[in-house]
């Protein structure tokens, strides 16, 4: 899906692409016509302006035109002309009535509309022709046309009325009838002609048509006065009988349809009618339960009625003699009636032999089998039998039509099923031959004609056809009571039976561990260990999965061996007896594909979303992850012929068949497979878009269609019986496929059919394998046999027996001809996998070699390791006891079998003896060369779970059992000398001391015990004095020592089993997730760190270290798998990082602190939309306010004097001329503050590119011009460039926003051209709140985006075309920066708060690694701020303590300690020549600066200082050009600074902290003055684009103004106090703090002679200037109702007007503070100047939207006649001055944040500066002017 958007709130009716203009599409419906864009994935919209041009209204159908224009229909029959999105003119009248269909076509435009009319246009929409239908002769009153379709001097026309004609234009009156049916209401009415191919149907539209079965058209047609409900023709074909609703029934002649009776006796719809097969009577049903019987002879006099039914009466049968009559009604009751008289037939007996001459009923004996077996719903509506081809035809409320045999007694039955009528099918009936089904659907109105075709004929049916599919249109079988399964083969039963799903899967458990998050809090209390230094490789894999897979066995291309087992793919050299293995899985693997060209393999697992994984068997890397379309598990997967696609089936309940584009890693096609398991889908090899599945019962040929599969059924005909599928190959050409039968058959196919069968092996034949010139086949009769190209005949067959195992085989035979699950063939041999878990190699002459096996099937859990010598025994449930070699020949040395399976092993201390406990509750001790029985015992019942020979000379032996408890045995005596008791449940672990003296004990109940041998008596121990005691051997899972090995979800998970190394430093545990983890030994504490190893599936059931830890041996229980893994000690790991470890919890040592990171991290972004007032006002709104009537309205013709001006008006030349527009021409700001790497180059240093508030900048260095990017609706938080030639000067930017549901208001990244600010993409994206980074990959192709939502989401796009390739959770806390390494196209690293991570893009799919830590002493993970890369996959971070950490691959190598004093916010890397540029925090000093150039490895590098006389310099953004670097810094200022000369230009100065309150403009000259939070006030020059100076004033300022002369400027400051300058020289002319709150306004009198100063104090103070800097208060206004906002001068300066926080505006008379309140007098005062929002003069300016929000400022322009303001949502805005009327017109400009606090003309009205309030920016704009 591209793209996604709301429509509108009503209903849309037509939509249409603009095909003259790229990506333009057009939207018309209820009163709205919107004009869309598509750009990137966002689909923007603009609404149609009507404008005075034509009426808002409905709007039916458009067309598109060149030169942007829009034709469209609307609802009164006006055409309505569009250019761009404005309404230009209308052409009224082109229909009298609403237009619905609007075509174009080469020579212009065809509308038709509801009155009935054609009308053809030429290109221009000049009128043509008009062809009035109802004129025509297949005309009629009330025709409308629906649809008109033009082409030459063709037209189509579709009408309300379901017909369609064709006009030819030269003969217009003869419209030639194509198509008809029924239209209004519903369709229920269908009668068949007994002797002719005729039907009738009759509807609610009250017409009553005949149509021929043999020519497919309507041959006549009557309107009734009823709408009709059910109709029946007698057996002569002479009186059609129709049954109307209102109750009432009519009789017609078929030959001319004139009346011959109407008969109303009731006053409810007629459901059901029927005449008696003698022709003599008419039975009638009604809704209101009565059948009426009539006479046909006596004019159809009322002969009986029928009253047995409780409900409305649904279908009707006359028994063949005509003497009973059976019913059905609502209730589903079936009942017997005598005829003619009615009476109702109780006794059973009576209607037993009755012959029925139809059948049309739903219930009854011979139709149990059209219902489900175990459902009891209602929903078939109508049945037809047809006795002679026994088959029944049903039609349901589905819209399904099925055939089922007749008669079909057990319920359940299967059938076929034929899809078509779109709701429920109402009536279906056989035609009087029988060759044909007609059905009618009530919704649909429509009638099908459906062609019966006999059994005897479907072959030859088929092959005329096999395109229409006759044989089943898409049957889905379903299965009866009278089943015919064959038995199922014990071995597919048992695979039919297992389950794949898990209670926990481990895509659960990051959600788990958020839920236990506050327990562990709790629970840590006291540092955590460390993880240990010590790690573990997998090294060997003893085991191969055969038991319930098949085909997953291969060479490679080099000839290596590539299988799996576990949730392990592993790849096997057999010439050096090694393995290498793919751990990209987390759970058990199931299936293995391996690519034509015989180096990638594809493995699909188990899993809630299960991935597959395709890998490259010589890197052993992840090219892609396919996910997002199976569940519970991917049970097979194939490759395309050419590689490209891979076909995969899942496990979940309708086994999903998936085609995808591998690479792309995109879904191409989707469909359900099939009730029943898959084993196999095979591509064709010669068509990749065809495929086969084949399974339990089933073999479908699939075709691919668009974004699904179309599957037909092999069809079997009569060779054989639906069986079961175990294996499928191709043959020679597309159309050959064969497929191994359970029965042992293989079956041959030609396309759907299936040609001959042939026997080939014992038993199923689970594998096959095409070879260049015949097949190779595998059975459970473990026979391999060689077949010819058409299986003809058998070649050769190899039989696996031990008789033929070569000496050089890696073990031994478990027992001959076991069951073949995989063959392959290649480098001279055939490969053989089996049940068993062996591989084989079977040379072509005959010998065998054995190369890996593991246990088969069954769980393993005994595990022992000899005490001096590199082997270990293991004993399973599949009853066999195991010796296996760890040493690097690595084979199975021994095998027995024993009478019951075990569950524990042990070798005595001298390794001679070997105990063994089996389930039934006896054990036996072995020889342990031989394993021949020395002795055994039988004492308990249940399985024996632990068995343990004391140390030193192993005198005794300790049993444990589920019995719960523990027996000791004397060894010598073979006598049992005590026995444990006290445990509550079963034993699980048990140890023994040094000494043998003393048991350790552990049970299901989580307890730890002791007990004192031989007796067995408990002893207690307190928990600290356990460790104390020296154990011979360490199993236990409990304990103080043990407490750090639980994990945090401990609830969902158990830890199964524990060793400790014989030095007592690391504790290996396996737990039934699956992970092996190293914990240091002891492990206190809750949760202890660990390093954590997947390569079991489930359950890992036992580990054990080899006697000189050199090695780990682990077991999984239901993968059957023995794993040896190599111990790494600390020293020796440098060389090569380890494969899968991570500490599952993050770390809890703060990452450092700083407050500007606080800051960032902490910043909540706003939108605009949902902005709220900046200033605590309370009260009512101006524009909700009610009105005082004014003492003096004047009377409209009046003789006083005329009003005096409002305003004051500046000489600004003779003609006042309005502005028209305003244009942004500059801005003052840089958004440094919270964001950053936000400054870079363009055009070869000319340029530079950044942002602030919701504006991209380009700024030309030399110059200050500047030019805008305005398309983003709310504040841009991130920027980058493309670095790639081919995309120069593309820009991207990422913007604050709210919920993430594809709204105008969600999130979004633009990417533009910064040269000519065209828009070539937009991204909606999910990242709620925000985008907080971007980045372009290195072929520019891609960007990477990270999001502000509680995930930080990271997604990669393919931005060209909008399309969103991938996107995972990143981390859940913040991430500051995500980069693309320069050189990639899908390796990127995100840092953030405690979190680096080295991210792989694979398909789709993003892989992430933590960065490691471990292999630095004391390494830490902090907060990384920035990211930069080098040479060899370096990666270089930037953190929070000033340090750089080097990363080679994921794992940290190096820290360049302080390479700043401070956090290190920004690094760069540059492409040309590898320099890195680091920005950080710190003091200038002499030889440290804020910014250093380091060389690529980051050893060496140059300081340079900022010359910006701050105490601290924080840079945010570092880039670096020719020679320069430039630098964006915390203090919004981006500086140049030289490479050679370290010379630093400052190049955009802007305000620190906002927002700024404080704004004047000069009166005379093209300067202005701002005053901010930061405790600034600066001095700016419009003309030079350039901040002139700043004063600090070492407090926050809040308003400042010039004098009238502009000599002095007054400052107002939040402390209270206000200071007054002398411009000239900046020295203080005086101060004064009289108040102890805000002063939010001051201004000078017009005459110069009072300063006025209004404060949040509710005050307004008057200083008399003539008497000097001592600012002595003259006088102040009295009773101010709230704080003051603004104020102005009247231009006599007798006056003072106060707007203030309650939405009042007071005037007060100069200088004695007295409150005026006569409205007349008001009125005639003209002011200086006018900055209130409040007033009846600018009642206008308060918008409809504002109920948070406020209109902050405003500003009437010198010429007095236009008004800017400023508001909450960051809008400035333009209206006429003045604006009495609420909500006037007015023009919008966007661009700041929320907030515009301040608003001035310049003089002379050339220019409006508007202040920011979150955004700290000044923006100026240039005043329009209308022209003369």
């Amino acid at each position: 899906m591209l793209s996604m958007a709301p429509g509108h709130t009503d209903r849309i009716f037509d939509i249409s692409w603009d095909l003259y203009q790229p990506n333009k599409l057009v939207s018309c419906g209820v009163k709205h016509i919107k004009f869309w864009s598509l750009c990137g994935n966002a689909l923007t919209p603009k609404r149609g302006v009507f404008g005075k041009t034509g009426d808002l209204q409905t709007i039916l159908c458009l067309a598109c035109a060149r030169d942007e224009l829009t034709y469209s229909g609307a609802l009164n029959g006006d055409i309505y002309v569009w250019k761009g999105i404005n309404l230009i003119r209308t052409i009224q009248g082109a229909h009298t009535a609403g237009i619905f269909s609007m075509n174009a076509c080469e020579e212009g435009f065809a509308t038709g509309g509801r009155d009935g009319c054609i009308r053809l246009w030429d290109l221009t929409f000049k009128p043509i022709t008009v062809i009035d239908l109802r004129e025509t002769d297949q005309g009629y009153k009330g025709l409308s046309v629906r649809s008109v379709c033009w082409r030459g001097d063709h037209i189509l026309v579709g009408t309300q009325d379901s017909e369609i004609f064709e006009i030819v234009v030269h003969e217009r009156k003869k419209p030639f009838l194509i198509m008809q049916g029924h239209c209004e209401g519903e369709l229920w009415a269908l009668a068949i002609h007994p002797t002719k191919p005729l039907a009738v149907t009759g509807s609610d539209d009250r017409s009553v048509r005949i149509w021929s079965l043999v020519d497919h058209a309507l041959i006549a047609r009557c309107n009734m006065e009823e709408p009709i409900r059910c109709a029946a023709v007698n057996v002569d074909g002479i009186h059609l009988a129709l049954g109307m609703k209102d109750g009432s029934f009519t009789v017609l002649r078929v030959r001319d349809m004139t009346e011959v009776v109407h008969i109303k006796d009731r006053k409810e719809a007629i459901h059901e009618l029927k005449y008696s097969p003698d022709g003599t009577y008419l039975a009638v049903g009604c809704n209101d339960s009565s059948v009426d019987i009539y006479g046909v002879s006596q004019r159809y006099k009322k002969m009986g009625e029928c009253v047995g039914s409780l409900s409305f009466i649904t279908h009707l049968d006359w028994s063949s003699d005509s003497r009973y009559l059976q019913t059905n009604d609502g209730n589903g009751k079936r009942l017997f009636y005598r005829m003619p008289g009615g009476k109702e037939v109780t006794n059973k007996d009576e209607t037993k032999g009755v012959h029925w001459a139809s059948w049309t009923c739903v219930s009854g004996l011979e139709v149990n089998g059209i219902w489900p077996k175990y459902s009891d719903i209602n929903d078939i509506n109508s049945v037809d039998g047809n006795y002679i081809g026994q088959v029944l035809v049903t039609a349901d409320d589905y819209g399904i039509v099925k055939l089922f045999r007749y008669p079909c007694l057990r319920k359940g039955a299967k059938f076929r099923k034929y899809i078509g009528h779109s709701a429920h099918v109402t009536n279906v009936r056989w035609s009087h031959d029988h060759q044909w089904v007609i059905s009618i659907g009530g919704a649909d109105h429509a009638v099908f004609q459906w062609r019966f075709i006999p059994e005897r004929k479907l072959k030859d049916a088929l092959h005329i056809a096999p395109q229409e599919s006759l044989a089943d249109s898409n049957s889905d079988e379903s299965d009866s009571d009278l089943s015919d399964v064959p038995e199922l083969d014990s071995e597919i039963e048992q695979e039919t039976q297992l389950t794949y799903r898990r209670q926990v899967y481990k895509e659960d458990l990051p959600q788990l561990k958020e839920q236990y998050k506050e327990k562990q809090k709790s629970g840590t209390s006291k540092r955590r260990e460390r993880a240990p230094g010590n790690s573990i490789r997998l090294h060997f894999v003893h085991g191969y999965r055969g038991y319930d897979c098949r085909s997953n066995l291969f060479y490679t291309q080099i000839g290596e061996i590539v299988y799996h087992v576990a949730a392990v793919g592993v790849i096997y050299n057999r010439q050096q007896n090694t393995q290498r293995f793919y751990l990209g899985h987390d759970d058990d693997i199931l299936c293995l594909a391996i690519h034509p060209v015989k180096d990638y393999v594809a493995t699909g697992q188990v899993g809630r979303d299960p991935s597959i994984h395709i890998w490259d068997t010589e890197t052993i890397k992840p090219l892609s992850i396919l996910k997002g379309y199976h569940q519970y598990g991917v049970c097979a997967v194939d490759f395309s012929a050419d590689g490209k696609r891979l076909a995969s089936v899942g496990i979940d309940e309708s086994h999903t068949v998936v085609l995808w584009d591998w690479k792309k890693g995109e879904k191409l096609s989707i469909a359900r497979g099939s009730k029943d398991k898959i084993f196999v889908v095979k591509m064709n090899p010669y068509v990749p878009d065809k495929l086969i599945t084949a399974g339990i019962k089933h073999m479908k040929f699939w075709r691919r269609a668009g974004g699904g599969l179309v599957g037909r059924k092999g069809y079997i005909g009569t060779l054989g019986k639906n069986e079961t599928m175990m294996c499928a190959v191709y043959g020679w050409t597309e159309e050959m496929a064969f497929s191994g039968t359970s029965t042992g058959d293989v079956c041959i196919w030609r396309d759907i059919f299936l040609v001959k069968t042939v026997k080939a092996h014992d038993g199923p034949v689970f594998s096959m394998h095409a070879l260049e010139k015949g097949f190779v086949t595998g059975g459970k009769d473990g026979v391999v046999a060689l077949w010819d190209d058409s299986f003809e005949r058998c070649l050769k067959t190899y039989a696996i027996k031990r008789a033929a195992l070569a000496p050089g085989s890696k073990g031994l035979l478990l027992e001959d001809n076991p069951s073949i699950r995989a063959i392959s063939l290649g480098h001279g041999h055939i490969l053989v996998g089996t049940k068993n878990g062996e591989i084989l190699e079977v040379d072509k002459s005959g010998p065998i070699t054995l190369l890996v096996q593991g246990h088969m099937e069954g769980e393993v859990w005994g595990l022992a390791t000899h005490p001096y010598l590199p082997i270990c025994a293991t004993v399973s449930d599949d009853k066999t006891l195991r010796i296996w070699d760890l040493s690097p020949s690595h084979c199975m040395l021994a095998v027995r079998k024993l009478k019951k399976g075990g569950r524990c092993c042990c070798f005595s201390p001298d390794g001679k003896a070997l105990a063994v406990g089996l389930c039934d509750g006896s054990f036996l001790m072995a020889n342990a060369d031989t394993l021949e029985d020395l002795v055994s015992f039988h004492h308990r019942k249940d399985i024996i779970s632990d068995i343990r020979f004391s140390p030193g000379s192993g005198k005794y032996l300790a049993v444990a059992s589920h019995d719960s408890f523990v027996d000791i045995y004397n060894v010598m005596s073979s006598k049992r000398v005590g026995i444990c008791k006290g445990a509550t449940s079963y034993i699980t672990h048990i140890d023994w001391d040094i000494r043998g003296k003393l048991l350790q004990v552990n049970t299901g109940a989580k307890e730890q015990l002791f007990f004192e041998a031989p007796r067995g008596k408990r002893q207690t121990i307190p928990r600290m004095e356990v460790e104390k005691i020296g154990w011979a051997s360490w199993t236990s899972v409990l304990g103080l020592c043990c407490e750090g090995i639980w994990p945090v979800i401990g609830e969902v998970t158990d830890i199964t089993a524990s060793c400790l190394t014989h030095d007592k430093m690391v504790l290996a545990t396996g737990d039934d997730l699956g992970f092996v983890k190293l914990f240091r030994y002891p492990a206190k504490g809750k949760f202890g760190k660990f390093k954590r190893y997947v390569a079991h599936s489930t359950q890992v059931t036992n580990v054990r270290w080899t006697c000189d830890d050199s090695m780990l041996v682990t077991l999984g229980g239901a993968d059957m798998s023995l794993m040896v893994w190599t111990n790494e000690m600390e020293g020796s790991r440098e060389k090569r990082p380890c494969d899968s470890e991570e500490s599952d919890t993050g770390s809890e040592e703060d990452g450092g602190y700083d407050s500007d990171v606080t800051r960032e991290n902490e910043i909540s972004y706003t939108i605009r939309a949902l902005s709220t007032n900046i200033r605590p006002m309370f009260g009512i709104k101006p524009h909700l306010q009610q009105k005082e009537p004014s003492i003096d309205e004047r009377p409209p013709v009046s003789r006083a004097p005329p009003q005096p001006e409002k305003l004051q008006t500046n000489n600004v030349g003779k003609k006042k001329r309005p502005i028209e527009d305003l244009m942004l021409e500059l801005v003052f700001g840089y958004r440094g503050r919270d964001c950053r790497n936000n400054v870079h180059y363009l055009n070869d240093g000319d340029d530079i590119i950044y942002h602030t508030a919701s504006i991209g900048i380009l700024h030309n260095v030399a110059t200050g011009t500047q030019s805008f990017y305005q398309e983003h609706n709310d504040d841009i938080l991130c920027l980058t460039v493309n670095q790639h030639p081919k995309f120069i000067n593309i820009v991207a930017t990422g913007q604050v926003g709210d919920s993430a549901d594809m709204s105008p208001t969600a999130p979004s990244v633009h990417i533009w051209d910064a040269v000519n600010k065209q828009t070539l993409a937009i991204l909606r994206c999910y990242h709620s709140k925000g985008v907080c980074s971007v980045s372009f990959s290195a072929t520019g192709k891609l960007l990477l985006s990270v999001g502000l939502d509680p995930e930080h989401t990271v997604t990669i796009w393919r931005w060209q075309e909008g399309a969103k390739i991938a996107s995972k959770a990143g981390h859940n806390q913040r991430i500051f920066v995500a980069e693309f390494r320069p050189d990639s196209d899908s390796q990127f690293v995100s840092v953030g708060v405690k979190h680096v991570k080295f991210w792989t893009l694979a398909g789709r799919t993003l892989l992430s690694k933590k960065g490691l830590l471990s292999t630095l002493e004391d390494a830490r993970m902090q907060t990384m701020l920035a990211v930069a890369f080098g040479a060899n996959n370096l990666t270089f971070t930037g953190t929070i303590s000033g340090d750089v950490c080097v990363w080679k691959d994921h794992i940290l190598c190096r820290v360049v300690a302080r390479a700043h004093n401070g956090p290190v916010f920004a690094m760069y890397t540059t492409l040309r020549d590898g320099l890195i540029v680091t920005g950080g925090k710190e003091r200038p000093s002499k030889e440290g600066g804020a910014v250093k150039l380091w060389d690529q490895e980051l050893r060496r590098c140059r300081a340079f200082r900022l010359e910006t006389g701050q105490v601290t310099d924080c840079v945010r953004s570092v880039c670096r050009g020719r020679g320069k670097i430039l630098v964006g810094t915390r203090n919004a200022e981006i500086i140049e600074v030289g490479e050679k000369n370290a010379a630093c230009n400052i190049l955009v100065n802007g305000h620190v902290d906002g927002p700024i309150w404080g704004l004047a403009t000069h009166p005379s000259r093209d300067f202005f003055l701002s005053a901010a939070e930061d405790g600034t006030v600066r001095l700016w020059d419009i003309a030079d684009k350039k901040m002139l100076n700043k004063v600090n004033l070492g407090h926050a300022a809040r308003t400042v103004c010039y004098s009238p002369e502009g000599d002095m400027v007054a400052i107002g400051m939040k402390n209270g106090e206000f200071i007054i300058l002398l411009v000239s020289s900046l020295k203080i002319w005086g101060k004064k703090r009289d108040r102890r709150c805000a002063i939010h306004d001051i201004r000078f009198s017009p005459d110069c002679r009072f300063l006025a100063v209004g404060s949040s104090e509710n005050s307004v103070d008057f200083y008399d200037l003539s008497l000097g800097p001592t600012l002595n208060r003259t006088s102040y206004c009295k009773d101010i109702p709230s704080f003051v906002i603004q104020m102005d001068f009247s231009a006599d300066s007798r006056y003072l007007q106060v707007s203030t926080g309650c939405y009042k505006r007071h005037v007060y008379e100069v200088p004695s503070g007295r409150h005026l309140t006569d409205q007349a007098a008001i009125d005639r005062i003209t002011w200086a100047t006018w900055t209130s929002i409040l007033g009846s003069e600018v009642m206008g300016i308060w918008s409809r939207h504002a109920e948070k929000a406020d209109v902050n400022c405003a500003c009437v322009s010198h010429s007095g006649i236009s008004l800017v303001t400023g508001d909450d949502f960051g809008m400035v805005k333009l209206f006429d001055f003045p604006c009495p009327e609420k909500f006037a017109k007015h023009k919008r400009f966007l661009g700041h944040s929320p907030h515009v606090t301040n608003i001035r003309f310049t003089s002379g009205d050339r220019h409006v500066i508007s202040a920011g309030g979150d955004d700290c920016s000044l923006f100026v704009w240039k005043c329009v002017h209308t022209p003369h």
